[in-house]
């Protein structure tokens, strides 16, 4: 069990403890309307579901994505709403796949033209009892979480970006959130230009997190200078989603005891819609700031390494290098 992620998973469910058995922070309900918001890897039990659903009622006109269904997720989402609120519309999206988010990003901009607030949410994490023994790659040779969690997040970024920047001049703010993680603390900068060679997705997994708020801060230097434009990076705090349930699914042997590993880790763990509220506080706050790390609706402090901006930089131009590739 010593290679597992076990020991990380129980000491993160002491370390939260305190802060589920306390006061948890919550976003003001803001009046959205006429706010045109995309929200990213919005599935049923997710943050990103929770976020959207908030924000709809709050009076914006949210588009969800997810890979599966997209019918399904809309109909749910506006059973939830009823009559009240802005609108509801939901989409495919698969972030490892080129030709998919080229024809979200297209269908987006035909369709709604204005973009105020893009929630980039959507993220994978494989093997979350760090069991099995090979990387697991995407169809084009990328480790699976560095190519959805980061690369496709890139991609789709750019393809909107220049949506976003008219909408902030147009109307005065626009904002990009980057989902992160606490677990980006697992990244280190070195590893971020060298192969991913390891087993433990966890790993992997906060080497995508680090990547992102790299992303974040290089994104709001280039484009944030105005102040009418902000981007934003989020750690949710340790949520039971539905990321968490299917990954101890996933394991044929767990599924007769899944009940049993996932109730204490359930009960000691922030609901969606506890950890949807640094997203909901990072989309409406009118003084957030940006280039920022936020936890618990308020600015935290990522790790050292995610705070060099020579790394941020040079991952920004790699990561342009592979979107100009063929």
């Amino acid at each position: 069990m010593a290679t597992t992620h076990l020991p990380t998973m129980l000491r993160d469910t002491a370390v939260h403890l305190v802060r589920l058995l306390g006061p948890k922070p919550m976003a003001k309900p803001t009046d959205m309307a006429g706010r045109r918001v995309i929200v990213t890897g919005a599935s049923s039990g997710s943050i990103g579901y929770a976020a959207a659903l908030e924000l709809a009622r709050w009076g914006a006109e949210v588009v969800v994505t997810c890979r599966r269904d997209p019918d399904a997720l809309q109909q749910a989402l506006r059973a939830e709403l009823g009559h009240a609120g802005g609108g509801v519309a939901a989409q495919a999206l698969d972030l490892a796949d080129r030709d998919s988010v080229s024809a979200f990003a297209g269908w987006y901009r035909r369709r709604f033209g204005a973009l105020h607030v893009l929630i980039n949410n959507a993220g994978i994490l494989h093997d979350v009892l760090a069991l099995r023994r090979q990387v697991e790659r995407s169809p084009d040779g990328f480790e699976v979480h560095w190519r959805i969690n980061y690369l496709g997040t890139f991609h789709l970024t750019s393809l909107l970006l220049p949506t976003l920047i008219d909408s902030a001049a147009a109307d005065g703010d626009a904002r990009v959130l980057n989902v992160t993680s606490h677990q980006h603390m697992r990244g280190r900068n070195d590893r971020l230009f060298a192969e991913f060679g390891g087993h433990n997705p966890w790993d992997a997994y906060g080497q995508s997190k680090l990547a992102l708020i790299h992303m974040t801060q290089a994104l709001h230097r280039r484009h944030g200078g105005t102040g009418k434009f902000r981007a934003l990076s989020v750690h949710p705090g340790s949520v039971y989603t539905n990321l968490v349930a299917g990954g101890l699914e996933s394991y044929r042997g767990v599924r007769p005891i899944q009940w049993l590993l996932a109730a204490p880790v359930k009960a000691a763990l922030l609901s969606p819609q506890q950890g949807a509220q640094t997203t909901l506080f990072c989309a409406t706050d009118a003084d957030v700031e940006g280039g920022r790390y936020y936890e618990r609706c308020a600015v935290g402090r990522p790790s050292t390494d995610a705070l060099d901006a020579s790394v941020a930089e040079r991952l920004w131009e790699l990561s342009e290098e592979w979107l100009a590739q063929p």
